[in-house]
């Protein structure tokens, strides 16, 4: 009888970044919750519950009314605050035994111009705090990850760029869900294998 290492419980754990609490909704800084409700509905994944300091659920990256067999998949949002987004995701990693190649980490990027979405793995934090979590809870930065482009104010200020990405978006309503589609696209890509990292 073999005693290798078990199999993880799923494949990906996917990580939506933002800040809990109604005063974000609807901000550029919680678009990795926007993508990951996104993608929750299109995987038809059971409510989410509160476990791993966020919101956590767990299925089959399979769209209803297809033949089942999608990746095995957790969604995980974290309630801790942006910040601290780390002290939710270490330990779901770590209870769920992933490679950290296998955690994907959905999020917004003033780097990039609204309406770009970009996948990569690893790379620099640019400055982005729930990043700067991540690396120290997880270790290292070496995860994938699907950035989602809010634009950048026109200035280097840090008050205005945290009243860009912390006020409601200033894109219409068709074009943030054109980006939110667009992002969520991506990462089911991804999830499937569709995409090189």
């Amino acid at each position: 009888m073999a005693f290798g290492r078990s199999s993880p419980p799923v494949d990906w754990l996917v990580v939506g970044l933002g800040n809990p609490g109604a005063q974000y909704d609807g901000t550029p800084h919680n678009v990795g919750f926007q993508v990951l409700a996104e993608l929750a509905r299109r995987w038809d994944l059971p409510k989410a519950k509160d476990k791993y300091a966020g919101r956590f659920a767990e299925g089959r990256s399979t769209p209803p009314g297809v033949v089942p067999g999608g990746p095995r998949v957790a969604v995980l949002a974290p309630q801790t605050f942006m910040n601290d987004s780390g002290r939710s995701v270490g330990p779901a990693r770590g209870a769920l035994k992933l490679d950290l190649d296998r955690v994907l980490v959905i999020h917004d990027e003033i780097d990039l111009p609204f309406g770009e979405v970009r996948v990569r793995l690893g790379g620099g934090l640019a400055g982005h705090n729930g990043l700067k979590s991540l690396k120290a809870h997880l270790g290292s930065p070496d995860f994938a990850r699907v950035r989602i482009g809010v634009g950048r104010p026109d200035s280097t200020d840090p008050e205005l760029v945290a009243a860009h990405v912390l006020g409601k978006w200033r894109q219409g309503r068709d074009e943030v869900d054109a980006l939110v589609g667009a992002a969520a696209d991506a990462a089911e890509r991804l999830v499937r294998g569709d995409t090189e990292l």
